[in-house]
């Protein structure tokens, strides 16, 4: 199976044009692939967290804390459903005519990566002066919390630390998300330049055509693994499991209860009476 197409240029030369939209059929089957992994993840994982003489002693240690603890605020839960709807709409743009469904998708799905890329401009402004911008990240520091988690997943009881304000697998998918959302923004950007647009003036030259080969493969393959990263979202998301976390981003809150089973109050400190 050849995964990328390529052309000849006008001085013979054999060059990249796209990702080959066969591919798109490896990617349904690693989809399946990977529902089927998470349904028997789901079947033998001991997905534990505080117990409940634990998490009670904990509520009655905590008792000044508020009853709904801010998790999100309201421009922070706008940015993120802004960015799921430009998403849903650029993968349904790009890949419903592949399918076979054909209709005037060329505007709406530029007119989408505007938005996505506008959005993730004013993630980071809004991420770097106003939130904890290091809260989201992973590094050395989260090793101790992995391990724990890892063996909480195996069924042991472990008082390794819980959770700060995100819990790990959040923050790994944001760093695979971050690399992978301004990658599609960055080369969708620089398509305008080779398509033209109401406020663009085309000019295929500003890139060579293997430059440009590159370009296109590049979308094509970093699409494709947004698809995939946002089904594995939407799936975690609708986890009973991790419900609390979904209704946060909608609410914008989580209860005390929650905060205290899922989270180590060290880690993520609230102030008394604020939330």
């Amino acid at each position: 199976m050849d995964f990328v197409e390529t052309a000849i240029d006008p001085w013979g030369r054999t060059v990249l044009t796209r990702v080959a939209w066969n591919i798109l059929w490896v990617s349904v089957f690693l989809s399946i692939t990977f529902l089927v992994a998470h349904a028997s993840y789901i079947i033998l994982s001991a997905h534990r967290v505080r117990g409940t003489d634990e998490t009670d002693a904990l509520e009655a240690k905590h008792a000044d804390l508020p009853s709904h603890i801010r998790r999100h605020s309201f421009m922070a839960r706008l940015f993120h459903w802004v960015m799921a709807g430009a998403v849903f709409t650029l993968l349904g743009t790009a890949f419903f005519p592949i399918m076979g469904w054909q209709f005037d998708w060329v505007e709406i799905h530029y007119t989408a990566g505007l938005v996505l890329a506008g959005s993730i401009v004013y993630h980071i402004i809004h991420a770097t002066f106003f939130l904890d911008f290091w809260s989201i990240w992973v590094g050395p520091k989260d090793i101790p919390e992995f391990k724990a988690e890892i063996r909480r997943e195996m069924g042991h009881t472990v008082p390794g630390p819980h959770s700060a304000k995100y819990p790990i697998g959040n923050r790994l998918y944001h760093l695979v998300l971050t690399f992978v959302g301004c990658t599609v923004s960055l080369t969708g950007l620089v398509m305008l330049w080779r398509m033209g647009t109401p406020f663009i003036t085309p000019n295929p030259y500003i890139l060579g055509e293997g430059t440009w080969g590159w370009v296109y493969v590049l979308h094509g393959l970093v699409g494709l693994s947004l698809a995939g990263l946002t089904l594995a979202h939407v799936i975690f998301g609708a986890r009973p499991k991790n419900w609390w976390l979904t209704k946060s981003m909608i609410v914008g809150w989580l209860t005390r209860r929650e905060y205290l089973e899922h989270h180590e109050p060290a880690r993520w400190p609230i102030k008394p009476g604020k939330s």
